[in-house]
């Protein structure tokens, strides 16, 4: 299935982008001047060593904490220039989110996790319901629709946690260690998910990892090395969705 061109406006671009934490009187620069670009429909990952800037940078693309310099924008939106309550506009429009720890809501079903976003966007119950069964089907989990979190293995908890973060029609995507508390046969199924999201919906997908053998399945691999990006590499091979 051949891609349609990408749009003009990147998805994500981060322009001299720089994170410095400071502890007492010492300054800890974690980016030190990212320059990123992101096509619409893109399925990039973020790889780099503990300490290296991954998370930093994903939590400034998503709107989670502010640079000290620099510029991020998603969609041609200049974050810096939102207040509190517009970045919360966007986190909740744009965004979806997705962590190691699954962040399941323990006493809720599956369905009822997923329509946790829509609930914060007062949308009526009757079509919450609807576009958290279509989730959850989409995620091929429509028979755990009841199941509580407990009930539920490793990888079918991620499940719900990617239609949880699906069920507001996102346009990106943002995954830090998704796969990090998974064994390497759940692990390749979850990626499975990943790729059928982005091929279905069309949807930018943001995911960090550690693992290779995840960033071999992308189509983008971004390196990142003391706060600074190492690599950026487009893979060219067609079979980057396909699993032996």
């Amino acid at each position: 299935m051949s891609k349609m061109p990408p749009p003009s406006v990147p998805a994500v671009q981060a322009i001299n982008l720089t994170k410095v934490y400071r502890v007492g009187h010492t300054d800890y620069p974690a980016l030190r001047g990212i320059n990123l670009k992101v096509m619409k429909g893109e399925f990039v990952s973020i790889m780099g060593q503990s300490g290296s800037g991954k998370s930093t940078l994903l939590n400034l693309i998503g709107a989670l904490d502010r640079q000290t310099s620099g510029k991020v924008l998603i969609d041609g939106i200049n974050l810096r220039k939102l207040s509190e309550d517009k970045l919360a506009i966007l986190r909740n429009h744009k965004l979806g989110f997705i962590y190691q720890s699954f962040n399941l809501i323990q006493r809720l079903t599956s369905i009822e996790n997923v329509e946790m976003p829509l609930i914060s966007r007062s949308t009526p119950e009757k079509i919450r319901r609807s576009k958290s069964l279509k989730m959850l089907s989409a995620v091929g989990l429509t028979d755990k629709a009841n199941k509580k979190p407990t009930e539920l293995s490793g990888g079918e908890q991620q499940r719900v946690a990617i239609a949880r973060a699906l069920v507001t029609q996102p346009s990106l995507i943002i995954a830090d260690e998704p796969t990090g508390n998974l064994d390497s046969k759940t692990t390749s199924e979850v990626v499975d998910q990943f790729i059928q999201v982005n091929k279905e919906f069309g949807t930018t997908i943001l995911v960090v990892t550690h693992n290779a053998e995840i960033a071999e399945r992308t189509q983008h691999i971004v390196t990142i090395k003391d706060g600074l990006i190492e690599k950026d590499q487009y893979l060219q091979k067609i079979d980057a969705y396909t699993m032996g």
